[in-house]
């Protein structure tokens, strides 16, 4: 596995990508790739940087693993490649912004059009084994994408931050509150959905009047 990841990132991470934990999870990623099916393609692992440069992130969405499922991956949270059949919680996303925003539900759940506007599409977990979710945690992932979140906070101002569920909340340690805007909700699967976690909670167009109210481009969602 070669770490491509888009120059702007690259300078902030570059100390990073050279301390002894990320070595360690690159020889895990490329043993795994190597023995097993694994997702997103290769190319894709870090495709939520080449679509979103650090000087363009406005939004950042937090969720957990990649998509295990064969062909749906594509290195977005919650973003599968087009032609793929929503997953449940994409499914509840599209609702919540039909309801909030009345933007009817798209064909494609291909998130990339999120991504060229400044959404930062980011997961915990860059990789995972096909058909074993949470098959890659504990792996180094979470530092990585800690750091990643801890450089956003730091280095830039009013961002809005999306928390969706416990495991997103609990990366918000590492936001400046004072600085970005954070949302945080439950997680738009039906299991949190259905219990009254999700629905209603109006963060696409609350992220648009934060960033309007900033002088920023909003979102098309």
């Amino acid at each position: 596995m070669q770490v491509t990841i888009h120059p702007s990132w690259k300078s902030l991470l570059n100390d990073e990508f050279d301390k002894p934990y990320f070595k360690t999870l690159v020889e895990f990623v490329k043993e795994e790739y190597k023995t097993r099916r694994c997702y997103p393609k290769g190319t894709q692992i870090f495709s939520a940087f080449d679509y979103c440069s650090f000087e363009d992130v406005k939004v950042v969405v937090i969720g957990q693993d990649p998509y295990h499922g064969q062909g749906q991956a594509n290195g977005l949270c919650f973003s599968v490649n087009d032609g793929v059949p929503f997953p449940p919680s994409l499914i509840n996303i599209f609702k919540e912004i039909e309801s909030d925003l009345g933007i009817p539900v798209p064909i494609t759940g291909n998130l990339e059009r999120w991504a060229h506007q400044g959404v930062l599409l980011l997961n915990a977990t860059l990789t995972v084994r096909e058909n074993e979710a949470g098959s890659h945690q504990n792996k180094g992932w979470e530092t990585f994408t800690d750091a990643i979140i801890q450089q956003v906070s730091e280095k830039k101002e009013n961002v809005v931050f999306l928390l969706w569920g416990g495991f997103a909340k609990k990366k918000g340690t590492r936001i400046d509150r004072t600085k970005h805007c954070v949302l945080e909700t439950g997680h738009p699967s039906p299991l949190s959905a259905n219990r009254g976690l999700w629905f209603g909670n109006k963060h696409f167009s609350k992220a648009n009047a934060f960033l309007r109210n900033k002088g920023l481009q909003e979102i098309s969602w």
